[in-house]
């Protein structure tokens, strides 16, 4: 692209590459699927973007999941800083589990500061955006939104206007399954998916005008979702089994190059330079670890005998009839003994939630109520886990043997941080092989549960996508980010100070000139009481709708 003068805009005490700034999100996208879509000339306004700008892989979090990678990117900084790892956190202290929201995010996000630096911003359908905060312009939440029931919109009166502008707008991810009319229903499902990227396109125009911006950003989540349930029409190890099905999942991302094409399009005529990012990238799911299982067998976790896990399901089920339907999430241990009927008696180490990962914890006496590992055996049993799971290995179906846990971090070490200021780390954080998806539940008596290919899902990756166009964006210039680096670079692009505590660089190299790098000290968020914002039947929704995408198993 070409050079333009590069002086300071009024309000920005630096140097600006970027006048205005529209950042599209592809949930999950990887140029593993896209190139070939691309390729085969169904995706020609994204390939087009692309040559004429700079692109390249972005690295995602680890885990590399949703809430975990999208505050990642907000902030600036990793989840040893921003507390978010998951969907969920487990309170060890209570030996509970709660939902995350915005009230979680111990860092100030990009809206809260550029906000604070006088720019007008606009936040569509961006994950950990629930409930919406106020902001120097508008945010409508995104994915953990339970339903168009809540207050999902800042300022509230934009919520109306969405249901004039999109009468059908809603939350669900409204995959259906059934055992007659797969290929119909599959064409629904599809439809549904596109239907939502013409909505974001939609909306990103609509919003944009009425509220202005500087900044403005979309995510259209259902990517995800998409590769989620449609992996196998996307693969090229398995896509040639079934044609009319890969066609149709093409078709439903020549509807993204669509929608795409108009939020470009809008972006050219508000002179703006666009920013195309994933959370993670995405790759086939080709098994489930159950490390409850291996604690189990080893001795560190003990369930109780037959008749105790009888009686648990039998409490489990007078709840639901007593009290409605149960989720994980309830007060105290009876979520959580749902899934596990753990003697935490003799218990010394769990698995407490999953996230592509497994997050363990220590049952250690004196921070939770039924706490037995004495304060001073924790750090050797932690060492004494760490060489254990990483030493597990697991033959795959093509009779290669691969270690099932290739790293096993201390979460303070990972991150860098303070346990002491993160009490709900998990003590050991485990990495599955890439293709295996961490399951909390034990199913059976295999460590690890290998797909079978005719029922291929896709799961997370490390390696997302990176792609920015505009004046002063280097053209052709490969590059290699991580997804923390985004928002200094933003930052810095827009001609302002980067806080000197992000942990993310800035990308000189995607640009004609290298942006102007000045810190500025730390700008502390003001923590507000972390508090539970969902109710029972928010719950059941957000378990249910998080199931179907295999997150919390």
């Amino acid at each position: 692209m070409t050079t333009t003068a590069l002086q300071p805009r009024t309000g920005r005490p630096l140097r600006a590459l970027v006048d205005r700034l529209l950042i599209i999100g592809l949930d999950g996208a990887t140029f593993d699927v896209l190139d070939p879509l691309m390729d085969a000339g169904r995706m020609p306004h994204l390939r087009q973007f692309i040559a004429e700008g700079a692109a390249g892989v972005l690295h995602s979090t680890q885990p590399p999941i949703t809430p975990a990678a999208w505050t990642t990117f907000m902030t600036g900084k990793g989840p040893g800083r921003h507390g978010i790892l998951d969907f969920e956190t487990y309170d060890a202290t209570q030996h509970r589990l709660t939902f995350n929201s915005t009230y979680q995010i111990e860092e100030k996000t990009i809206w809260e500061l550029l906000g604070e630096k006088g720019l007008r911003v606009g936040s569509i359908n961006v994950p950990m955006t629930f409930p919406p905060r106020a902001v120097n312009g508008f945010m409508i939440s995104g994915f953990e939104t339970p339903s168009i029931d809540a207050e999902f919109t800042y300022p509230p009166e934009l919520k109306a206007d969405i249901f004039r502008l999109i009468p059908n707008y809603n939350y669900r991810t409204n995959w259906q399954r059934g055992t007659f009319g797969r290929r119909q229903l599959l064409r629904e499902n599809l439809d549904y998916i596109a239907n939502s990227f013409d909505q974001g396109a939609k909306l990103t125009e609509y919003c944009g005008e009425k509220y202005g911006w500087d900044v403005l950003m979309v995510v259209f989540k259902l990517v995800d979702n998409l590769q989620h349930k449609a992996w196998k029409y996307l693969d090229p190890r398995t896509s040639h089994r079934y044609p009319a099905e890969a066609e149709l999942a093409a078709q439903c991302f020549a509807r993204l190059d669509a929608a795409l094409a108009r939020v470009f399009e809008y972006a050219e005529r508000r002179s703006a330079t666009v920013l195309i990012m994933s959370d993670h990238g995405h790759g086939s799911l080709d098994g489930k670890v159950q490390p409850n299982l291996l604690l189990s067998r080893w001795g560190y976790l003990v369930l109780r005998n037959p008749l105790d896990q009888a009686a648990t399901r039998a409490g489990h089920w007078l709840h639901r009839l007593t009290k409605g339907r149960a989720t994980r999430f309830e007060q105290g241990s009876r979520g959580i003994e749902r899934d596990l009927a753990v003697d935490w008696a003799a218990t010394r180490a769990c698995v407490m939630h999953a996230g592509i990962y497994g997050y363990l914890y220590i049952n250690l006496a004196g921070r939770g109520p039924l706490g037995i590992v004495p304060p001073g055996e924790y750090e050797r049993l932690r060492d004494e886990l760490a060489e254990r799971f990483w030493a597990v290995e697991s033959r795959d179906p093509q009779g290669r043997t691969v270690r099932v846990f290739p790293q096993v971090h201390k979460t303070e070490v990972l991150y860098r941080c303070d346990r002491a200021s993160h009490p709900n780390l998990p003590d050991l954080l485990l990495v599955p092989h890439p293709g295996l998806a961490v399951v909390r539940k034990i199913r059976g008596r295999q460590a690890v549960r290998w797909c079978r290919s005719d029922r291929l899902e896709g799961t997370h990756r490390q390696e997302g996508i990176l792609a920015l166009r505009g004046p002063n964006v280097r053209r052709g210039a490969r590059v290699e980010a991580n997804i923390a680096d985004i928002t200094p670079t933003t930052l810095a692009a827009l001609g302002l100070r980067v806080p000197v505590d992000m942990e993310g660089r800035v990308i000189g190299e995607a640009f004609t000139t290298p942006p102007v790098v000045e810190p500025e000290p730390p700008l502390e968020k003001v923590l507000e009481e972390k508090r539970d914002i969902y109710s029972d039947e928010d719950r059941r929704i957000l378990e249910k709708r998080l199931s179907d995408l295999g997150y919390l198993e």
